[in-house]
């Protein structure tokens, strides 16, 4: 911002912006109070649908530069200006039928197919209902009419059913017995809402797993999309996880959209992708109830997958982001005989496991948990912490040293203030914690 011109507000310097030939907002607003604050963005929660461009919140700035300067910044937070998020758009539209999807540990999850409808600027025709249990609780049948909304303004969600609008030809959904991909008989587990497909070959389970596998957070294959990984799995070219590794120009050519560059591009990122970290390797396996965090704290304790491969329930459970439902996944994963085949395969096709790196020791193992929208990414926030020698829960424990608080923060806020022993802190303290 211009400020040596003799500007004395973000107004004065909007104009003066202008003036020189830059785009400014035409939207912007001196606001005297909080309650022009209050009635500008009531406003503009109605009058953004009309915008030729999707938006999801308004930024709130401190007009004079004088206030700006004295409340400075900490990290990459401003403290002299702050985000606020308009409420999640909602609209209604018809379910015109439910899928079931057979996810890459065996999950069923129900998946309702819509009536297409613009919500918070893109046309949603699915959303997911999660389970059994969901659908129950929410009462949705075929034919019903319901809100939507986009949870954060990204996932489609289903809010409510309308039941008024019901003519009583809406159908009642039956949860399949068997597997809709292999026709395998489903089992429930006990303690558990989820419907599980136990066919070990099931094609569903096989292409998710893979598509896993090679995702950014696991093996980070550039070029193999979900559609190729299909098709590999279709043709039989890809059958393990291994197999990936032991593609050839003359399987790639026969396949659809392949030309010689594109070929060569792919083999080069499968060369590429076997150095991989540690912790990216634990979680491409898709070791169920092992997600990023969980792999990351694995990879730190452990240090090696010959170390972590002879770990007992008692070891695993010694780490803040591993309970006994974990342990006894992993246990069971790591004994298996035929993922101890598939771990020797992929270490013979040259897939190289490198250490962790050493972190630094500022926050000496401290516990953080995020909620809430913040300024910082999510991700870079989690990293921040990994940096300075702290670690990151996926959820509520005992073990948790803080929760970083953001903006319209979930149902963690609630749980985290029960434990006396967690301290609640907002992003600017969290910045200040790591960074300074």
């Amino acid at each position: 911002m211009i400020t040596d011109l003799g500007q004395k507000t973000h107004q004065e310097s909007h104009k003066l912006l202008a003036q020189l030939g830059f785009k400014t907002s035409p939207y912007n607003e001196y606001c005297r109070d909080i309650g022009q604050v209050k009635a500008y963005l009531d406003k503009w929660v109605e009058k953004r649908k009309k915008l030729p461009w999707g938006t999801d919140g308004a930024v709130l700035v401190v007009n004079n530069l004088v206030q700006e300067k004295k409340l400075g910044h900490i990290g990459k937070a401003e403290r002299w200006m702050i985000a606020y998020k308009f409420p999640a758009e909602q609209v209604s539209t018809k379910v015109l039928g439910i899928e079931v999807q057979v996810g890459r540990t065996g999950a069923m999850t129900p998946v309702a197919i819509l009536e297409p409808v613009s919500v918070a600027g893109t046309t949603v025709s699915r959303a997911t209902l999660h389970n059994q249990d969901e659908i129950a609780r929410l009462g949705v049948r075929v034919g019903d009419t319901v809100i939507i909304q986009k949870a954060g303004d990204v996932i489609p969600d289903i809010v409510q059913v309308i039941t008024r609008l019901r003519s009583g030809r809406e159908k009642k959904f039956l949860f399949p017995k068997k597997c809709p991909v292999c026709s395998w008989p489903l089992k429930k587990k006990a303690g558990e809402v989820a419907w599980y497909c136990a066919n070990r070959r099931c094609y569903g389970q096989q292409v998710e797993g893979l598509i896993h596998l090679v995702s950014r957070r696991g093996f980070n294959i550039e070029g193999l999309g979900n559609r190729i990984v299909a098709q590999l799995v279709d043709k039989g070219l890809v059958v393990s996880p291994a197999d990936i590794f032991r593609l050839q120009a003359g399987d790639l050519m026969n396949l659809e959209g392949f030309a010689q560059k594109k070929t060569e591009n792919l083999l080069l990122s499968i060369e590429k992708a076997k150095q991989i970290d540690l912790a990216n390797f634990i979680y491409a396996l898709g070791i169920r109830h092992v997600g990023e965090e969980t792999a990351i704290a694995l990879a730190e304790h452990f240090g090696s997958l010959s170390r972590l491969e002879k770990a007992s329930h008692s070891d695993l459970e010694a780490i803040a982001d591993v309970g006994p439902e974990v342990a006894a996944s992993l246990v069971a994963w790591f004994s298996d005989r035929p993922n101890k085949k598939l771990l020797l395969a992929l270490q013979a096709l040259g897939v190289k496991i490198s250490q962790p790196q050493i972190r630094g020791q500022k926050l000496n193992g401290q516990i953080f948990l995020f909620t809430g929208a913040m300024e910082t990414p999510r991700e870079e926030a989690k990293e921040l912490v990994r940096q300075a020698g702290g670690k990151v829960l996926s959820g509520i424990s005992a073990q948790l040293d803080y929760l970083v608080v953001g903006a319209k923060p979930g149902a963690k806020l609630a749980q985290a203030q029960n434990l006396k022993s967690v301290r609640i802190i907002d992003e600017q303290e969290f910045l200040k914690l790591v960074k300074d």
